[in-house]
């Protein structure tokens, strides 16, 4: 349910864009246009009710959508599932050593980790000696360096380097435009790095 209210409301205000445009002022400004006309109108979500008895391997969540836009509420989503299967399965553990004649009271309100666990991680970590956090809405709001790499599921999507649609990248030192790909080739033949998996390095090849 949860994750259906998030899929449902989610989309960037213009306030949001303006915030991300400050802080990344020298991203492409085709990206923000994007952001600005995002909807989840072409997710669909199949998923196993709430209280129902998994096994392991199961999938208890199957997001299908564009790409970019599945990546984009991939976070939350595991943040909600995750949470949840774990307080349910702990319960449900307590419940089944004890009967269903005894009574259980939940009492983790003291011990919870914080009122807001992700943006409460991110903070204290920072706070503690961490340089920076993945968590771009706790780096907002509280001054933290924003930093991290892409989504598992980004690296998941390809297959081979066939599919990559733009294969060359521009040197910073002369501006001439080079073929990624075959000095990415040319390298693993050099160090005999052969035995990459192809669709990580396709994954990394776009990523950069």
């Amino acid at each position: 349910e949860e994750v259906l209210r998030d899929v449902h409301s989610f989309k960037f205000r213009p306030a949001d864009i303006q915030t991300l445009k400050s802080k990344f002022a020298d991203w492409d400004a085709g990206f923000w246009d994007w952001l600005a006309t995002l909807d989840t109108s072409k997710v669909k979500i199949y998923a196993i009710p709430e209280g129902t008895i998994v096994f392991p391997r199961e999938p208890l969540l199957r997001i299908e959508g564009p790409l970019a836009v599945c990546q984009l509420l991939e976070t939350t989503a595991l943040v909600l599932v995750n949470y949840a299967s774990l307080l349910c399965t702990n319960a449900a553990r307590h419940r089944l050593a004890v009967g269903p004649k005894k009574r259980l009271l939940e009492f983790g309100l003291r011990r919870a980790q914080g009122p807001d666990g992700a943006m409460s991680a991110s903070r204290y970590a920072f706070i503690g000696g961490f340089d920076g956090t993945s968590n771009v809405k706790a780096g907002l709001m509280f001054g933290i360096p924003i930093s991290g790499t892409h989504a598992h599921s980004f690296v998941t999507s390809f297959t081979s380097v066939h599919e990559l649609k733009t294969k060359t990248l521009v040197s910073r030192v002369d501006k001439k435009a080079i073929d990624f790909v075959e000095l990415t080739m040319k390298y693993q033949q050099k160090y005999k790095r052969t035995g990459t998996n192809k669709g990580e390095l396709a994954a990394f090849i776009a990523y950069a």
